[in-house]
């Protein structure tokens, strides 16, 4: 017997069969997770506002507390802030943030390996953060609970740090797939952002990894595109031109977002004195006000952001959502919340590019395309500009909304946001985070060593 499971585990540690299977098997259960997950958010967002997504409530009155009016969004980022402060506190400090950086840092230096509970504690302080108003996205939680269930399982066979690390790519892949019924998105996130390479062997796993982790969340959740949009198209080769000037203007936009991002993180540290397991529920209340004043800001924000696609608001109103958003993010992140910045970097890129197509819509009405065209394209530039990852941001807008129409025009203003955000930053708004700790990912040692550490103000 004791023969036989040396045997085993020697085949899961060396050979290629070996990483398929524990790919699939870390694929089906970040799918579950990506499931439960949803679930836990959709919940917390029923019982702390009483409606299935508050941003697109108008401001209405919880449906428990009528005569409190609006004014209840004063009280539930507090309430949610005093369960789920002492709760990472207390069990997984780097489960507050927004979570990819933790993952890009456990691969580059610590072989893989991310504490077990960090899945559980993710997941929980994430959907109460979100249900309860919190401006950022899901997918940083779930590229934290996939990663940490795949480190799980490799420690648990003793995987070498080679194949540990692979195995963290498989279930941020197999998250992030299973969340937005992505399977090609979660490969390109994991290879591009996490693993931040290429090779052939890591490929094979992820993409069995999101493959499955996709079979079982359509299983549960569907097979819809994320987004329902009416088709676009191009109606002159002349807006490629807008296009560059698009990439230029939304890639600045990525690029201001992550350093608004730090420096009301930056605030929150300095004027915040008490101890930490109280500070979301104290800076809740700010982030309660704000709400009163722009309930749109409300959890992820994906039904304002479909209408405005659809061009149901003004652009002035457009651009008071992207400052709003902006803010509100860097907000939730910097009172101690949890949750990511992908969506709200798209939710911003929607905003700024409707709002830039309804103006050259107006000047150019014969030659350009709905304002719409303008927004798609705004949502991948954002990301590109923000993440200088324009692979994943092609792929993923062409996932989230089917739109494969307009595929020339998103590459050439992500290409292009892509070189605005190199040009005007030197870090993406993932790798700031470490760079902020001291921690430089590009600064390898010989044959692919630890990160370099580098002394920071």
């Amino acid at each position: 017997m004791v023969a036989l499971r040396q045997q085993v585990s020697r085949w899961m540690r060396e050979s290629v069969s070996g990483l398929a299977v524990l790919a699939i098997t870390i694929g089906a259960g970040a799918g579950a997770g990506a499931i439960v997950f949803r679930w836990l958010i959709d919940a917390f967002t029923r019982l702390f506002s009483g409606h299935e997504d508050y941003a697109a409530a108008d401001g209405a009155a919880h449906p428990w507390l009528p005569a409190l009016g609006p004014w209840f969004l004063l009280l539930v980022p507090v309430l949610a802030g005093l369960v789920h402060g002492p709760l990472v506190q207390r069990f997984a400090p780097e489960a507050r943030g927004h979570g990819v950086p933790e993952v890009m840092y456990a691969v580059a230096a610590r072989g893989g390996r991310i504490p077990a509970q960090v899945s559980g504690v993710k997941a929980l302080a994430s959907a109460l953060c979100i249900g309860s108003g919190g401006s950022v996205g899901r997918e940083g939680p779930i590229v934290q609970i996939g990663s940490a269930l795949g480190s799980a399982l490799g420690r648990a066979v003793r995987l070498p740090d080679s194949r540990l690390r692979v195995l963290v790519a498989c279930g941020a892949a197999g998250g992030i797939a299973a969340t937005f019924n992505a399977p090609l998105t979660g490969p390109f996130f994991a290879m591009e952002l996490i693993l931040r390479s290429f090779a052939a062997e890591s490929f094979g796993a992820v993409v069995l990894a999101s493959v499955t982790a996709t079979v079982v969340g359509r299983a549960v959740l569907g097979n819809e595109a994320f987004l329902d949009l009416p088709p676009f198209s191009l109606h002159s080769p002349v807006e490629y031109v807008l296009f560059v000037v698009l990439g230029l203007v939304i890639g600045g936009v990525g690029v201001a977002f992550s350093r608004v991002l730090y420096l009301v993180e930056d605030v929150c540290d300095r004027v915040w004195r008490g101890p930490e397991w109280l500070r979301p529920a104290a800076g809740g209340l700010l982030h309660g006000a704000l709400l009163l004043a722009l309930p749109e800001m409300y959890g992820v924000g994906y039904p304002v952001l479909q209408s405005a696609v659809q061009g149901e608001y003004l652009w002035g109103f457009l651009l008071v959502l992207l400052a709003g958003k902006i803010f509100a993010t860097s907000l939730t992140i910097g009172i101690g919340g949890s949750g990511g910045v992908f969506a709200p970097s798209l939710f911003i890129g929607a905003m700024g590019g409707t709002a830039f197509g309804m103006v050259v819509h107006s000047a150019l009405p014969a030659i350009t395309a709905p304002a719409g065209v303008y927004g798609l394209i705004g949502m991948g530039a954002a990301f590109a500009g923000a993440a200088r990852a324009p692979i994943t941001a092609v792929i993923v807008l062409f996932e989230l909304t089917g739109q494969y129409t307009v595929i020339l025009p998103l590459m050439t203003a992500i290409v292009i946001a892509t070189l605005a955000g190199r040009a005007l930053s030197r870090d993406t708004i993932y790798t700031a985070k470490l760079r902020r700790r001291g921690i430089d990912l590009d600064a390898t040692g010989a044959a692919g060593g630890p990160p370099r550490r580098t002394l920071s103000a």
